[in-house]
Parts: C-alpha cells; structure tokens; sequence
C-alpha cells in the first residue's frame, strides 16, 4: 500500500504553522523588526574594567522592555548577530532581561572561548537555558568531571560500535523510505517526516527498540523527547501548567522513570545498541557510569542527536533539489555503491555528500550559539570580563562572513576542497560541531546517519522544489526550523 496525503489534515497543519502566534509569523512583524534595527537603545557598561588594566569596557543595551532583542534574534538569527557584529564589534554586552551576557563575535572570540586556555569559561552558561531538561548531560559538565565521563563516554563511540550502529540504521532508514514517504507529491513536508525518522533510529539504535514494536511506548517516549528540547525556549521560565517550561520538567520526568526501567533491564541482559553499551563499558582505569549518570546522559544524547541530524539532513536535501547538478553528482558515487547493505566503509566513499552536508551546515547551523559562563574575572580581545558573565558563541554568524567565505549566501560546496579550503582560512572558521575539549562526541556518529538517509534517498528518488522558484524560511526561535515544514516532491527514479 502507498502512503498517502490527507487533504485536509495538510491544510490544518499548513494554518497552525502560519497562525499559531509567534515574532516570525506575527502580521506587521517585518515592519517591527526593520524600526529595531534602525532604532538606536541607550546603551550602559557592563562594568568598569580595574584601573589600570588597559581593558576596554563591554557596552550593550536592554532592546525593548521585557523582550530584549527577541524579535530580531527569532527572526533574522545569524543575519541579526552579523549586523551586530558589523555595527558594534566582536564584543557586545546583550542587557537582557531574560539572559544577559556578552556576544563573543566572530573567529578570534571563538577560538578564545572554544581553545579556553585558562580555563576561564564554564559550560554553565547553558544551565539557565537547558539546564533541568538535559541535567548533568555531557555538555553541562566541565573541566577534568567532563574529561572523566568523556573518557568513559568514548568507548560507546568507537569504530567497531559505530560498525553495528551503521547496520541498524541502515535498517530503520531503507524500511521507512520505502514504504513511509509519499511520492509525487508537493504537500510532502520533509522536516516532520525526517523528525519521525531519526527519533525511530534513536529508539532503535540508542534504545534498543526494533522498528514497528513497542509502538505506543515509543511515541510517548519520543513526544517526551520533542517537549523537553523545545522547553529551552520557553518565554515563561517558570513551572506554571501549562506552560512549557511545566511541560518541559514533565516531560523530563518521564524519560527519567523510563530509562531508570530501562537501565535495570540492560544491565541484566545487554543488547548492541547504545544504552546498553553505556551500561557495560568502563575507561581504561576500569571506571563505569553509575545509573543515574546513564540515565542523564542518554537523555542528553537523544536530544543532541536527533536534533541536529534532522536539520542537517532537511538543509541537504533542500539544497540538493534546488541544485540538481550536486544531485547528480552525489547520486552516481551512490549509484556505484548500488543496493547492498552498508557499512562505514561504503560511506566513507560518498565525498560529494560530505562536502554538500558540509555547505548545508555552514549556512544553516543547527546549533547556532555555544554557551558558557566565565568563572574568574577576565579579558576577551582586550575587554574586562566580570567573573559569572554568560558569554556566547555564534558560530552560526562565523559561517556567514564574507572576510572568510567568496560569496557567503551561495550555495558553492566546491569551497571546502583544495585548493580554495576556505574553511581553513581562519582556525575557527568552520566550527559546527563546537571546538576544543567540548567538541561534539557523536560527530561522525551523526555523519553516518546523515548520510546513509541521504544515500537511500538518492537511490529512489529524484528531490524536486515543491514549485519553481522556492525559497524556504527559516524560524531561528531554538534550532533553525522551516516555516513551512519544508514542502518538497519526491520523484520515484
């Protein structure tokens, strides 16, 4: 039986998503948001640098009452942090109400946050934000606590583990393509449909759940995990039913019951997948995770993971149907790995679809900004930096510099080979895996994925814009989503 489409369940969706309230959707935003930018706030010092210390002061301003600079953030995102950038420099104090902090702009701040010599920046800054979803998640952890979990952590990541990742992934992502996904169709909204996916490839090859059993179980588990990564962007940061910050610690709650359950049962009788590893695995010192710890961290995980490979996967295949040259280009190194199964080997050889997923990343980062907080009085590029200041990263804006990258809103893939490399022009030039002792543990776990669903994708079918002409819009409120879902026409090859 095909998977079809149902009329009127497309148009409610297509309604809720352009009139559920929001600053992107909003009539007259556009107008708001363009007064912002022009209008100049008064600014105030974040604090007075020692006398004598030759430190320039970090001077900012509160945008409008209560908000901030929320409207510009949500909709403009890194083309709002640039011009921020631009107009005011690598340094900005954000007087926000909700999250103030300074904006480390551009590559030289990243690489002094990320590289974190002295050691002056905490992964805290993330805890007012995350902080009592992803409790003691790898990411919160800091310094030689970090090193000791990361150790251990590592084992779960090795090549031989990712070897029977790949096979389980493989598995989950041809059985739902082939019979899943709706073809010649324009009302095909790519982003939920690969949402659905890879929380199905977390469940099985984090979880251990085969594809198609435990069904109920597995959506409620799953809706946990969609509640409580949204819950970061909560407005109302208080738990008041019903609102999301409440949902979010809800949500937590159940997906603790769940792999407390589920950690008992994996210590008994352990599988292949990846909770049961972080169940069995120890550090070279024989060290092990405690329950709670595996618990904090396969919640974190799930989050980290499906996530970013979602937006990552959406952004290439809306690039590759609005450039069907790169389409044919990755589809015959494809077409020489033929049907059979796949293994990292075989993937490693699809180098077209590295540097597209590498373009796609660039211009749109799924994890816009890295968080920390200073835990000592310092200097960043010659400005005093109060001890307990949240300072934020945006690699997402770095991405978009026309002093690093020819012509940065092109799609131009060819810019990560020799010999232009312009992703090596600055250090920290190219940083969407984050950098330094805190770089992304799953990072070539989630490459994997990433490219064994675009590898079946291409197999089948041919990806086409949904009309011509078709530009899609970002949201920029949490991970970058499409407005719209992202329409786009799958082609039976």
């Amino acid at each position: 039986m095909v998977a079809t489409i149902s009329t009127p369940h497309y148009l409610l969706d297509q309604a809720r998503r352009r009139f559920t309230p929001s600053f992107n959707n909003f009539p007259g935003m556009g107008v708001v948001e363009r007064k912002l930018l022009n209008h100049q706030f008064p600014e105030r010092k974040l604090a007075d640098p020692p006398p004598g210390s030759g430190l320039k002061t970090a001077v900012g301003d509160a945008g409008l009452p209560v908000i901030g600079h929320i409207i510009e953030m949500m909709r403009g995102g890194p083309d709002y942090v640039k011009f921020l950038y631009e107009t005011k420099g690598p340094v900005v104090f954000g007087d926000s109400p909700v999250l103030p902090g300074i904006a480390a702009l551009g590559p030289d701040a990243a690489q002094v946050v990320y590289s974190n010599r002295n050691k002056d920046y905490s992964q805290q800054g993330w805890v007012p934000v995350i902080g009592p979803f992803f409790h003691r998640g790898l990411m919160l952890l800091d310094f030689e606590e970090h090193m000791f979990h990361r150790r251990i952590m590592q084992e779960a990541f090795v090549r031989s583990r990712l070897v029977s990742y790949v096979e389980q992934m493989d598995q989950v992502v041809s059985k739902t393509i082939a019979n899943d996904w709706v073809p010649n169709d324009a009302r095909f909204l790519l982003y939920p449909a690969m949402k659905e996916l890879t929380l199905d490839i977390a469940s099985m090859v984090f979880m251990g759940h085969e594809p198609g059993t435990d069904h109920d179980l597995v959506t409620k588990v799953n809706n946990a995990f969609a509640i409580t990564t949204r819950a970061g962007n909560a407005i109302i940061r208080t738990p008041v039913p019903p609102f999301t910050w409440w949902r979010g610690l809800k949500a937590r709650e159940l997906l603790e019951n769940y792999f407390r359950e589920r950690v008992q049962e994996q210590r008994a009788n352990p599988g292949t997948d990846l909770l049961s590893v972080l169940c069995q695995t120890e550090d070279e010192d024989g060290n092990t995770f405690s329950d709670e710890d595996i618990v904090n961290h396969m919640i974190f995980l799930m989050m980290a993971a499906h996530d970013t490979s979602t937006s990552t996967v959406t952004t290439m295949a809306y690039n590759l149907a609005g450039h069907p040259e790169w389409q044919q280009r990755c589809r015959e190194e494809s077409d020489r790995l033929g049907d059979g199964p796949l293994d990292i080997d075989a993937l490693e050889k699809l180098e077209s679809l590295d540097l597209v997923m590498n373009e796609s990343i660039r211009l749109v980062t799924p994890v816009q900004w890295a968080m920390r907080q200073t835990v000592r009085d310092t200097d960043l590029l010659g400005y005093y930096i109060p001890k307990g200041t949240n300072v934020i990263a945006y690699p997402g804006m770095n991405h978009r510099l026309p002093e690093l990258w020819t012509d940065p809103m092109k799609f131009d893939p060819e810019r990560f080979t020799e010999p232009r490399n312009e992703h090596k022009r600055h250090r920290y030039a190219f940083t969407p895996f984050g950098g330094g002792a805190h770089k992304c543990i799953g990072m070539v776990f989630g490459q994997l994925e990433i490219k064994t669903i675009l590898h079946r994708l291409l197999r089948k079918y041919r990806l086409e814009p949904p009309r011509p002409g078709y530009k899609c819009e970002w949201d920029y409120g949490g991970m970058p989503v499409p407005k719209d879902g992202m329409p786009i026409v799958l082609r039976p090859l």
